[in-house]
């Protein structure tokens, strides 16, 4: 590997999560930053994690910051962007499923890739480079291109490459678009991480084995397909196995489960252990999360969890 660095590519936005009415917390989140949120908590504190995004240079942007530098995590060489601003999203909740309304359009994130140079140093050197479908989403095509070529180029120094496509349709002008820039982000990833209704949405996938054999074919390694609170089937060194999820009976906010599951995966997988090993593990974790508020679970929770 390239080094002992970990690194995170995406959106952090401002989160406003709450029970109701008037009462709103207001938090910061985003698919690539849970996940590093759950990597930092559960890896060595000798491991640097950096969050890598475009900044603006208002309040909230410098609030971001200051929260990531209090809790671990860097910024690497992220752009700040004068005028710019975080986006926005609010979280409501049905039972234990959430939905989420966006004030995004103009996120400083969007210009992650604006600074081809910068972009490039902050990759230098580092274990993983994790990256999601949302990352690309949030991009304009030819920041797209820069992305890919900068991930690809960690990937050909050392660095390993996971990746989540992470589809949500109203990100994308179209389901052809989404699937090029998938299979651009595939054809520089190592471990992918998908989720088995998204797949179903973007591809057509009649089962999760049959996401896991596109993948393979696509020249991925070693693949782990989530599916809620079903088996996630997984596919590594030419074998294919269903691994159980660990039930529960009352999820309180499933908001941040599949990010905190690709976490743990990716801290158990940087340790040593198995594919096998380490789904078990991320499957126990995303147990835990789904019974707290919010999309950052507490540390303490994750690694309980991942302890067990």
């Amino acid at each position: 590997m390239a080094g002992s660095g970990i690194v995170s590519i995406g959106e952090c936005m401002l989160e406003l999560s709450g029970k109701g009415g008037e009462d709103w917390r207001m938090g910061f989140a985003g698919d690539t930053l849970n996940t590093l949120w759950a990597l930092r908590a559960l890896t060595g504190s000798e491991t640097a994690a950096t969050y890598v995004s475009a900044f603006g240079d208002d309040p909230f942007s410098r609030d971001q910051i200051a929260f990531f530098a209090a809790n671990g995590i860097g910024i690497g060489d992220s752009p700040i962007i004068p005028g710019a601003r975080p986006g926005l999203y609010a979280i409501t909740l049905t039972g234990a499923e959430r939905s989420f309304t966006y004030w995004r359009n103009d996120s400083a994130a969007r210009q992650l890739a604006s600074q081809p140079d910068r972009l490039a140093k902050s990759l230098e050197g580092q274990a993983l480079v994790y990256f999601s479908g949302i990352t690309l989403a949030i991009l304009e095509p030819a920041a797209r291109a820069v992305l890919i070529d900068a991930v690809g180029a960690a990937r050909k120094a050392g660095s390993l490459i996971a990746f989540d496509a992470n589809y949500r349709p109203r990100l994308w002008a179209s389901a052809d678009i989404a699937r090029a820039a998938v299979d651009e982000a595939l054809s520089v990833c190592d471990i992918a991480l998908p989720t088995f209704p998204d797949e179903q949405s973007l591809y057509g996938d009649g089962s999760p084995e049959a996401t896991a054999k596109r993948l393979v074919d696509a020249g991925v390694r070693e693949i782990v397909v989530k599916n809620g609170d079903m088996p996630a089937c997984i596919r590594h060194g030419g074998r294919t196995e269903s691994v159980p999820a660990v039930h529960v009976a009352s999820p309180v906010d499933t908001t941040g489960a599949g990010d905190s599951f690709n976490g743990s995966y990716l801290a158990t997988r940087l340790a040593g252990l198995s594919p096998l090993d380490a789904t078990r593990k991320a499957h126990a974790v995303a147990a835990a999360v789904v019974q707290v508020r919010g999309a950052l679970a507490p540390v303490e929770t994750l690694r309980a969890a991942f302890s067990a």
